[in-house]
């Protein structure tokens, strides 16, 4: 079982930049992939990044390729994401999630994920 909190959360002009982090609990962080996905109201769960196990693979959505980086630090239990240039249609709640399967290819699927925190509203004003 793996307990996750996001953080970081908030109001923010156009253009500003926002750090999330998404602290774990559990002694096997680092036996999962771990992704960031957004929701805006009435709108499906999107992906927006995902990281490996060691940190050493990581991929994005389209919409915020080169604009935001997904990090993490096994040591802390803790995974980040680094929001710049941001716009307004990056207003959403944002979730951090966890994988237990190892399957790369798989790591832009909602379903894949086993374990999800309970979001951080993040709002960007034009």
């Amino acid at each position: 079982q793996v307990q996750l909190v996001e953080s970081g959360g908030g109001l923010v002009q156009a253009g500003g930049s926002l750090r999330l982090s998404c602290a774990a609990s559990g002694r096997t962080f680092n036996n999962y992939n771990l992704g960031w996905f957004r929701q805006a109201p009435g709108k499906e769960r999107e992906f927006v990044g995902a990281i490996s196990r060691s940190g050493g693979a990581t991929s994005y959505a389209d919409s915020v390729k080169g604009r935001f980086t997904i990090s993490r630090d096994n040591a802390k239990n803790t995974v980040y994401l680094q929001m710049n240039s941001l716009k307004p249609e990056d207003t959403a709640s944002y979730y951090c999630a966890a994988a237990r399967n190892p399957n790369w290819a798989a790591s832009r699927v909602v379903g894949q994920y086993d374990y999800w925190g309970q979001g951080t509203q993040v709002t960007v004003s034009s």
